[in-house]
């Protein structure tokens, strides 16, 4: 079986292909083995607090993944809380180029917490160099026909700022998932619309409930997405109408794999 023409045909019917369960490292590599690179990457980690426990070496395990994606994009999202998120600026480096902070606001944050409480998370943008960015995804009628007619001296783009609800309660209903951290489609979305035009790749290895897929379905973009979790690959295929790949397509790909380590050690 020829993958790359397999996966084509699978996009091309369904716009998103769900990888079976699978290690963040182990998906890349299966991406790159492909020969695809996206528009864009979207790492959306547990952000080492509460929900996915903690680990001591969270900060070099984060590094140690954009290491491996960062020659295989051209543009890269990172979330977490601020704090987190701060540790990483100065630390991620080339061919990567730190583009912008980007924060989501949200007013109904639930806690019992009396005091100074959170009503926002951070994302992190950073691009290869000449990365093209898309602002006239977000132009009105006017805006676009002056931007045609080479009219508009300065180029109008999204806020850095997303200000968007939490999916708690009856806030988002229809969307919720029963993921316990999801996030709006509408956040999403400037991402994809920022980095991507239609038909372009976009790829998210840390899925959860297919918010990512959802979001390329309805704006016509390509979609490769994975998760470690089984309970969150079912979430991502009831919500998607998707079925994940069989594991005998990502057999093949290992048994390849280990049959090209063997001739470069030859």
């Amino acid at each position: 079986m020829n993958l790359r023409i397999f996966l084509d045909e699978e996009l091309e019917k369904h716009r998103v292909i769900i990888l079976p369960v699978m290690d963040v490292k182990e998906s890349m590599r299966f991406l790159q083995f492909s020969g695809y690179r996206p528009a864009a990457t979207i790492l959306d980690p547990w952000y080492n607090r509460g929900i996915g426990g903690v680990r001591d070496d969270y900060f070099e395990y984060m590094l140690d993944i954009i290491d491996t994606v960062k020659y295989n994009t051209n543009h890269l999202f990172l979330w977490g809380f601020p704090e987190i998120a701060a540790q990483f600026i100065n630390k991620i480096n080339e061919p990567l180029e730190f583009v912008a902070w980007l924060t989501w606001f949200f007013k109904n944050c639930p806690s019992v917490i009396r005091g100074w409480r959170s009503s926002q998370q951070t994302c992190l943008h950073y691009a290869v160099q000449g990365a093209k960015m898309y602002p006239e995804n977000f132009f009105n009628a006017e805006q676009e026909l002056r931007f045609e007619n080479n009219q508009m001296r300065f180029i109008p783009a999204p806020s850095s700022v997303i200000e968007e609800s939490l999916l708690v309660g009856f806030v988002g209903k229809k969307e919720q998932t029963g993921h316990p951290a999801q996030k709006p489609e509408k956040v999403y979305e400037k991402l994809v619309l920022m980095s991507s035009a239609a038909d372009d790749l976009i790829y998210d290895p840390m899925a959860g409930s297919g918010t990512t897929g959802a979001v390329c379905i309805t704006h016509r973009r390509r979609c490769i997405i994975s998760d470690i979790s089984d309970e969150y690959i079912f979430l991502a295929e009831k919500r998607l109408g998707i079925k994940r790949l069989s594991e005998n397509i990502i057999d093949e790909y290992r048994l390849e794999m280990a049959q090209e380590a063997e001739c470069a050690v030859v």
